[in-house]
């Protein structure tokens, strides 16, 4: 009888703890719904802006050797309040906690919107920039033409940051081109810089040369590819491509949530090609003494785990972290995973 009413009890127990988690989990779907539709109303108001305006306008959405991981991360459940105030009082004292978002190439600031409200609520500052020809920043992608003129708003903020101020720079895909041109021009400002299956390339190389496996060499794409855009008419040279809807699900969001694609499909801009196909030049003194990080995608179509691997071989970062079951955009398809990276990395000293 005392058996069968201590199996009872927990029983009880037990139940009231799923019930608990599953309040919790429909509070979270809940909110995660009404984060889509606030982000994808805003999506589509900027993409009709960006339609019918010419200019250049920066926006920031959000407020303003090696240590590797064996084991990659898959999104964590909830962490209990206990472990939350433990976060909550070791971020107190970082001494940095603003976190700079650059988006990879044809995305923008909005692509961040999971883990602006994530890193918010860790207690982190995070900023999300427009590059230049960007997400809502208006200027025409067929005159950007330079890396220096791609990334001026990333320069401008860390232009414009106090003297003794350092920040947190996370670059995705063609954004980590950005995050080495900063780390070489700006290095006192950079505390750590995170390149999220981004393109860390070497001294002399160029951004797209990490995507010459999946895209043929630069010279046979810009010969071949279909999906060149000639914005000085056909006889000049391409001055962007943009992919067709069917190839970019392929590419970047093949374990994205539908309605994620439904905002990107939106929002996605044409990429200038001249900032890509510029090499770049870092020098051991300036890039070469940068904090480094990096993070691995497994299931990652646009830039394949084996191509990651070689940019962390052959230019090798102070730590590397890898998220099982994400595609190329880890802040869509696994923002809790990429958020606990984002923290741990944060953390280290």
């Amino acid at each position: 009888m005392g058996n069968r009413f201590s199996c009872k009890t927990k029983e009880n127990h037990n139940g009231s703890k799923s019930s608990r988690r599953n309040r919790s989990q429909r509070k979270l779907q809940s909110d995660e719904e009404l984060l889509h539709m606030q982000a994808l109303s805003l999506a589509i108001q900027h993409h009709q802006s960006s339609q019918r305006f010419e200019g250049s306008m920066s926006r920031r959405i959000g407020s303003t050797s090696s240590r590797r991981r064996s084991n990659p991360v898959s999104d964590p459940a909830v962490n209990t309040p206990n472990q939350q105030k433990q976060s909550a009082e070791f971020l107190e004292n970082l001494a940095t906690k603003k976190i700079v978002l650059i988006h990879g190439e044809g995305f923008g600031a909005w692509c961040w919107y999971k883990s602006i409200a994530l890193l918010e609520e860790s207690g982190m500052i995070p900023a999300a920039l427009d590059l230049t020809g960007s997400g809502i920043d208006l200027k025409d992608t067929n005159n950007v033409t330079t890396l220096e003129e791609y990334s001026k708003p990333l320069i401008d903020y860390l232009q414009n940051l106090p003297e003794d101020e350092k920040v947190i720079l996370v670059g995705h895909s063609i954004g980590g081109a950005c995050v080495s041109y900063a780390l070489e021009h700006f290095p006192q400002k950079i505390s750590k810089a995170v390149f999220l299956c981004g393109t860390m390339v070497s001294d002399g190389q160029k951004p797209f040369d990490v995507f010459a496996e999946q895209l043929g060499s630069a010279e046979q794409f810009m010969k071949e590819s279909k999906f060149l855009i000639h914005g000085n008419g056909k006889d000049n040279p391409a001055t962007g491509f943009m992919f067709e809807k069917q190839q970019m699900r392929g590419l970047y969001f093949n374990q994205s949530p539908a309605k994620d694609i439904a905002l990107a499909m939106v929002s996605m801009r044409p990429i200038p090609l001249g900032p890509i196909m510029q090499n770049l030049s870092l020098s051991k003194e300036k890039y070469g003494t940068g904090r480094r990080f990096y993070i691995q995608t497994l299931e990652d179509h646009a830039l394949s785990p084996d191509i990651q691997e070689k940019l962390v071989r052959d230019n090798p970062p102070e730590g590397v972290f890898k998220i099982k079951g994400s595609d190329h955009c880890p802040f869509l398809s696994k923002p809790q995973s990429l958020h606990k990276i984002l923290l741990e990395i944060a953390q280290i000293a």
